[in-house]
């Protein structure tokens, strides 16, 4: 089913209305769709660089919007449409311990979820039902988002095609990396 999804999401990048489809497909992953915007946005990139940068603004704007509708379902409807979502992904057995922690880190987890491969939606559900800060959440959205939307768009107007195997496979892995040893650097300072 998956893979179905993936190919039929793969194949809006080449239609008229490609910039459509990345709205809608980026809008949703934000809140339950399984395919990041980066499938689309990859091959859009790469045929026409010129407007890398139109394409990641597009994406970062629809995402945080849809970050804001996730937000809401696990605010107002969690036991309804958020634990449902949460379990179909398999992260229901720690939802109440992660409830207990989650805002001490609320900042950090949206920014993590946000530019790594973890599930955005999980987080953006999670913000809500936990009742973070909403105006912190949509701050660190728009950070995370942006920032990995462009970068992957600054990569592909740079390097082309040659870039688009490090981002389909690594980039997530270097983002993570990257992010842990940026924690890890404030945990030094404030606690050494």
């Amino acid at each position: 089913m998956i893979r179905g999804l993936y190919d039929w999401t793969i194949s809006l990048a080449s239609g008229r209305h490609a910039l459509w489809a990345l709205a809608v497909v980026a809008f949703v992953e934000s809140s339950f769709f399984p395919i990041p915007p980066d499938v689309l946005m990859i091959p859009m990139i790469l045929a026409r660089p010129n407007r890398a940068f139109v394409i990641a603004g597009v994406a970062m704007v629809a995402s945080v919007l849809g970050g804001m509708f996730g937000y809401m379902i696990g605010a107002f409807a969690f036991d309804e449409i958020g634990r449902p979502i949460l379990e179909s992904l398999g992260k229901t057995e720690s939802m109440e311990a992660f409830n207990d922690r989650f805002n001490d880190f609320g900042f950090w987890a949206v920014l993590i979820a946000g530019l790594t491969p973890f599930p955005y939606k999980v987080i953006t559900i999670m913000s809500g039902w936990t009742g973070m800060p909403f105006w912190t959440f949509m701050a660190t959205s728009v950070i995370a988002r942006g920032g990995r939307f462009f970068l992957v768009a600054g990569l592909l107007y740079k390097y082309g095609e040659p870039i688009r195997d490090f981002i389909e496979k690594r980039l997530g892995l270097v983002m993570s990396v990257f992010l842990v040893l940026l924690v890890g650097s404030f945990y030094l300072v404030k606690y050494l």
